[in-house]
């Protein structure tokens, strides 16, 4: 039953992408361009994502267990600290120059095209980086 609902939700979520054109990059290039032709749709994606997010997080709050009884933890970890920021920051260059976010990118491998495909492999590679160095740096901070 839990496949089925995270299929149905991550299908809901493939099909929201695409009909609201976040799956073109073109897209969030012009919300990117807000000194040429700038397009405002991502920002109403956004605001309704923060609107059900916002009211998702409210009712987790409160109940602690999804609708069928399993647990629910939030992150405890609430600082900005140089890791967030840096990551931030990788994560938003990449997005602007090209025009793709993991999720959209997910999407649009299913569309076709070399470009998804390209983004993707390399999102997977900086993954991969990431934990290469955050295991280095754990286990230095081990033996400090």
């Amino acid at each position: 039953m839990q496949i089925m609902i995270a299929f149905v939700t991550g299908l809901i979520f493939g099909l929201g992408l695409i009909l609201s054109g976040m799956t073109n990059p073109a897209k969030i290039i012009g919300f990117l361009d807000i000194f040429g032709d700038w397009d405002p749709a991502l920002a109403l994606v956004m605001i309704g994502a923060l609107i059900v997010s916002a009211t998702s997080f409210q009712l987790i709050k409160k109940n602690k267990k999804t609708y069928f009884g399993q647990q629910l933890n939030l992150p405890a970890n609430n600082k900005i600290d140089h890791k967030l920021i840096i990551g931030s920051l990788i994560f938003g260059i990449g997005w602007g120059l090209a025009g793709y976010c993991p999720g959209p990118a997910l999407v649009s491998v299913m569309h076709g095209g070399y470009q998804p495909v390209v983004f993707v492999l390399s999102m997977l590679a900086g993954m991969g980086i990431f934990e290469i160095f955050n295991k280095i740096g754990s286990k230095k901070a081990l033996s400090d």
